[in-house]
């Protein structure tokens, strides 16, 4: 059985190829379009997959859509209903495009797929799973076992907003569902709003931003307070009631009701790019410790009523990588299993694999020797020495090739060892939102200089926000708290005692960028200020290449991590092409450019002709 995965027209579109059980490729649309969360048919994506797996249009077996759109107007229509008379601007701007588009979804995708290919439409069978349940696929199939349970949790799908699931081999049974408009993930996203970040973009920003918040102060305690008297009733169990009085995401045009959110904390709606302010980290770290309280709720009614040793996790929240981590540290399951595209786009993913195992009844395939189902996540396009030779040519570019890996690790190493930046192109492109090694921007996490050369001299980025550790699996324990592994990025973890340095006095009333820049340990670049780090463990036989690179540091230095950042600067999409990476290490103060066995000092290239508006073609996230 060969099933296309597709989701689109919400964001994060994508599209995903699975044979027999297996995943052959995924890929984001904005990776081709450089549309950053480009919410559009994903028509390079599906064009990319089909070429992967070389195969047609008229050879699938299924083609599946990652929601139920008429569900998802019939939440629509019942909600507008419900809240009658209010809403009615709202009303009258989103049936009609309902009623053009967004109903005749099935027509829309079967055209959009005879531009890519020519096939006979009475064929095509078209599948449509629930949008919780397309979460659940893409986390439980995938995963390394045979048998846990499954926490969805995000924004809404057609009604629901977090599932409980348990999967069995091959078959996945939902328990239960929390509804529309009660949701965690609405309410975290409504708090990316008024810190001053864009909503479905900036929650990884909110995340970011709450340890400079004060745990002790007053201001802190007073938020939270606000938070569970007014918005929100969290029960024991992790389900949730929000007070519809203060949000406008029912049936308006913004997430809340701003008059009423600034009475409520006194602070008025942060306006983007705005100076960053006490009050603003304080109300950060209010709604992140509340998210983190919820989750971990919803978690342990998961493992009750499911008895569960394992547990896998899918959805936008599932991105929230610190709640993840408390998730593991409060012991309750084995292990966790997060898909790396939990968002939107690995919809697509678990609406292929849900209509193979589900619909097809097809066993799910072995494990033979991975650690899971992903494949490191590396499911997207690669290139071939005669594609990063093209560019070199077209460009005038100085290079040094190498006939052998080793050697080529070990000059990468030592140009990271002499506090460079190295761009590293390898393999085939992730899948997710995170670079793992294949499209990663690395450096010296050593280096207390570091954090703030990535930030301010490549990625042209808010200075605040914390890099991530790449540490070769075996020797994480030597530097984090953490005794599971974390291949793809989303796990949060404190770095160990005997690497921290100590705090001065009255800390966390120091200005922002004062905090930012004490130094907090022996791998400072990667040490958040309150001594965690977003790890991403590196496993040999997952990406031996990245693996030889770390290690071959470690040999140099006797460290066994490095600095890992997505190749891309802020706004833009992480790269995808050798033209991507090569453009992206002229445009920025990079030193280095490593694309398959081909280096790119940058002092050795020649002169490079830009207009001086390229960061006008990525808007800020």
């Amino acid at each position: 059985m060969t099933i296309l995965g597709i989701s689109a027209f919400y964001h994060d579109s994508a599209a995903a190829i699975v044979s027999n059980g297996e995943i052959i490729a995924a890929a984001q649309e904005e990776r081709f379009t450089r549309k950053k969360h480009d919410p559009g048919f994903p028509v390079n994506a599906v064009r990319f997959c089909l070429d992967y797996a070389g195969v047609t249009v008229d050879e699938l077996d299924a083609i599946a859509f990652y929601d139920k759109p008429l569900l998802k107007f019939e939440r629509l229509l019942d909600t507008y209903y419900g809240f009658a008379p209010r809403g009615l601007r709202s009303f009258m701007a989103a049936i009609p495009v309902w009623l053009r588009e967004k109903m005749f979804i099935k027509r829309t995708i079967l055209e959009e797929l005879y531009k890519i290919d020519a096939f006979d439409r009475k064929k095509v069978k078209l599948l449509f799973p629930e949008h919780h349940l397309s979460h659940a696929a893409s986390a439980f199939y995938p995963s390394p076992y045979d048998e846990a349970a499954i926490l969805t949790i995000d924004g809404v799908g057609e009604w629901a907003t977090a599932s409980v699931c348990m999967g069995r081999g091959s078959s996945i049974e939902v328990i239960r569902e929390l509804q529309f408009p009660h949701s965690i993930g609405l309410l975290y996203s409504a708090f990316t709003l008024y810190t001053g970040f864009r909503v479905n973009s900036g929650e990884y920003k909110l995340m970011g931003l709450a340890p400079y918040g004060d745990p002790e102060s007053e201001r802190t305690k007073k938020y939270v307070e606000a938070i569970y008297s007014e918005l929100i009733d969290l029960k024991e169990d992790g389900s949730i009631w929000l007070n519809q009085h203060y949000f406008d995401y029912a049936t308006g045009l913004r997430m809340i009701r701003d008059e009423k959110w600034e009475k409520l904390f006194g602070l008025p709606t942060r306006q983007p790019e705005s100076e960053l302010t006490q009050p603003y980290c304080d109300m950060a770290l209010a709604i992140q410790q509340v998210t983190e309280e919820a989750v971990r709720r919803m978690a342990r009614e998961t493992q009750r009523v499911t008895g569960a040793r394992y547990l896998c996790m899918a959805g936008g929240v599932a991105l929230n990588c610190v709640a993840n981590g408390k998730i593991l540290g409060d012991g309750i399951f084995d292990d966790i299993f997060i898909q790396p595209a939990a968002g939107d786009a690995g919809g697509a993913v678990g609406a292929a694999l849900a209509a193979s195992h589900i619909y097809f009844s097809e066993p799910r395939p072995g494990l033979n020797g991975r650690i899971d189902r992903m494949n490191g996540a590396a499911l997207g396009p690669e290139f071939s020495d005669l594609d990063i030779e093209q560019v070199a040519r077209r460009n005038k570019a100085v290079f040094t090739k190498f006939d052998d890996t080793d050697e080529l690790v070990e000059k990468t190493a030592e140009l990271l060892d002499e506090g460079k930046a190295v761009g590293w192109f390898q393999g085939r492109m992730e899948f997710g939102p995170r670079a793992l090694g294949n499209r990663s921007i690395l450096g010296d996490a050593r280096n207390p200089e570091m954090q703030k050369k990535l930030n301010v001299k490549i990625k042209y980025r808010e200075s605040f926000r914390p890099f991530a550790p790449s540490v070769l699996a075996e020797d994480a324990p030597e530097y984090f708290e953490l005794a599971a592994g974390s291949p793809y990025m989303l796990l949060v973890r404190d770095v160990v005692e005997g690497r921290r340095k100590p705090l001065p006095d009255g800390y966390h009333q120091l200005p922002i960028r004062e905090k930012l820049y004490h130094l907090r340990s022996d791998i400072p670049a990667v040490t958040h200020i309150d001594y965690s780090a977003r790890i991403q463990t590196v496993h040999r036989q997952t990406n031996h290449r990245y693996w030889k690179l770390i290690d071959a540091f470690k040999k140099r230095t006797g460290c066994g991590l490095l600095v890992n950042t997505s190749f891309n600067v802020r706004g833009e999409p992480i790269v995808c092409t050798p033209d991507h990476a090569y453009t992206c290490l002229m445009r920025t103060e990079m030193d280095a450019l490593v694309m398959g066995n081909y280096l790119f000092l940058k002092s050795e290239q020649p002169e490079y002709k830009d207009s001086g508006e390229w960061q006008q073609e990525f808007p800020l996230d």
